[in-house]
């Protein structure tokens, strides 16, 4: 007999899953009956929260959903916190738990791990929870929790089955293969877009993370307006050094300039989030009056007014647009000008302070070239998620915009190393972060992860110390002492090194990458 937990891993290989990350328990044995027969690979976090942001990171980096298995009660209740992440980035994730029997839901008997109501406590996170109760229903929920990662804007979504319904029969179930994609550009939009497109003189185009895969039409569109391409930090490594980029922050008194001197502004795949639009909560931000906004979400559209609203995947309705605009010459000869003036200004804005840690930044992306920058909420994360210009579409990403969750960054790189092994992944985490989730480094010893972990080690939390004392708060608990990492690294077999400063770093990076193996390099700071 094949049960409904064999028949899950047949269903998940189906749909093209390689990868889970999970910590089985008493509650799940049943999901792993068949994982060990099959092509997916498992992989061990030391908390569940590290199998969530493993699971974004894979996603993020590879473009297909990230998969996590987790035990009822605490080990769903621990993976929230990356499912909020994996929900204000528009990340595809699918949660696989347990829930207890049946028969004892939602009375409160005392099962181990109960909660009064699981699924409730996810829907309020997740895209959607389902509850499997037979075995006919996990095609079903399976092929809708892939349709909305195709189709629409995604995030996590959340299934839960019974102990008593795993060990269900599951014989002749077969996978629904959904061919869901995203909506058509609708003509009359297009048409009024390329209208609006053609008579503006000072055209500028806003990119954000649903744009991250669109780069060759966006760079067409940005040439054939003339038009300067603003990237919010979602989207950096589009259009690297290219005389239109703007690789800096909305929230930035120069691109904001720049956005209110435009006659016409493209936003493509932005929800246009006060993290990245008033990152200083100034309220100086202010809608373009004349706006043409593309984005998968149709509820996205719908939050903000637009002149024109497009639902359709980023390229596409790029594609749509290029080709009804035809040959005609760009309207528009200073973009390359604007862009230059604003990137000038808008690094000077930086102070001399910031500047220093994105060029910390600029020391990774030279010494790797083409690596995937993972970040966690860090003093060189914040600085380069307010200018920096990456060299790679989708190869940075960190959680210091939308959710904010520290200790995302190590868990993640692993995600993403093991998404994307052929590229250099590094993680740049602080000292406060790191100890988030510093366990991880015995999972990406486990997986083979060759992640290079930078820790920027200020000795606590630098940012919040600064905050307190900008508005007159004396700071308290802002010093948490840092252990010592290169010892931590070499308890778990991994090997360490410590610099004061950023002037051995490239040669470091190089060292560590050299090994194939996770390296961990701790950086000093004042």
């Amino acid at each position: 007999m094949t049960t409904i937990g064999e028949a899950l891993i047949t269903l998940l290989e189906a749909h093209g899953v390689d990868t889970v990350f999970g910590i089985p328990g008493v509650h799940t044995v049943e999901l792993y009956r068949g994982l060990a027969r099959s092509k997916i690979r498992h992989v061990t976090p030391r908390h569940e929260q590290g199998a969530g942001f493993m699971a974004d990171g894979y996603a993020r980096a590879s473009g297909r959903p990230g998969v996590a298995f987790v035990i009822t009660g605490p080990g769903l209740t621990n993976t929230i916190t990356a499912m909020g992440q994996a929900r204000a980035d528009s990340v595809p994730m699918l949660v696989i738990s347990g829930v207890n029997a049946m028969p004892t839901l939602g009375k409160g008997l005392g099962h181990l791990h109960e909660l009064p109501d699981q699924r409730g406590m996810m829907e309020k996170v997740a895209l959607f929870s389902y509850r499997v109760t037979e075995a006919g229903e996990l095609p079903g929920v399976l092929a809708r929790a892939f349709a909305l990662f195709s189709s629409s804007r995604p995030g996590p979504v959340h299934v839960e089955i019974p102990t008593d319904v795993m060990v269900k029969p599951g014989d002749g179930i077969e996978a629904l293969l959904s061919n869901a994609a995203p909506p058509v550009p609708d003509a009359a939009a297009i048409g009024e877009a390329a209208r609006l497109c053609a008579a503006a003189r000072r055209p500028l185009i806003l990119a954000g993370g649903g744009a991250r895969r669109a780069e060759a039409p966006l760079r067409r569109l940005a040439e054939r307006l003339g038009a300067p391409v603003v990237e919010t930090a979602n989207a950096r490594g589009l259009l690297h050094r290219h005389p239109l980029c703007v690789p800096a922050g909305p929230c930035l008194k120069a691109v904001r300039a720049l956005m209110a001197e435009a006659d016409l502004v493209l936003a493509a795949g932005t929800e246009f989030g006060p993290t990245e639009y008033d990152g200083y909560s100034d309220g100086g931000f202010v809608l373009p009056p004349n706006l043409i906004r593309i984005d998968i979400g149709a509820d996205q559209l719908a939050r903000r007014p637009a002149t024109v609203a497009i639902q359709a995947d980023c390229a596409e309705a790029i594609e749509a647009l290029l080709a009804r605009l035809g040959d005609v010459p760009a309207t528009s000869a200073d973009g390359p000008a604007r862009a230059a003036a604003t990137r000038q200004a808008a690094l000077a804005e930086l102070g001399p302070a910031m500047q220093a840690q994105m060029r910390a930044v600029e020391v990774i992306r030279d010494a790797l070239p083409g690596s995937i920058i993972v970040g966690d909420s860090t003093q060189p994360i914040y600085a380069a998620n307010l200018y920096y210009d990456h060299d790679r579409p989708g190869g940075w990403f960190n959680a210091a915009t939308g959710f904010g969750a520290l200790g995302f960054g190590p868990p993640a790189a692993i995600g993403a190393a093991l998404a994307v092994p052929e590229a250099p992944v590094v993680c740049l985490t602080g000292d406060g972060g790191f100890q988030f989730t510093l366990p991880e480094l015995g999972a990406a010893l486990d997986a083979d992860a060759p992640v290079i972990f930078v820790v920027w080690n200020n000795r606590g939390y630098r940012e919040i110390e600064t905050s307190m004392l900008n508005v007159g708060v004396e700071p308290v608990g802002v010093s948490p002492a840092p252990p010592d990492f290169c010892k931590l690294a070499e308890a778990y077999g991994i090997a360490a090194e410590r610099l004061a400063g950023v002037g051995g770093l490239a040669d470091a990076l190089k060292r560590a990458r050299a090994t194939g193996l996770p390296y961990v390099i701790e950086i000093t700071v004042d």
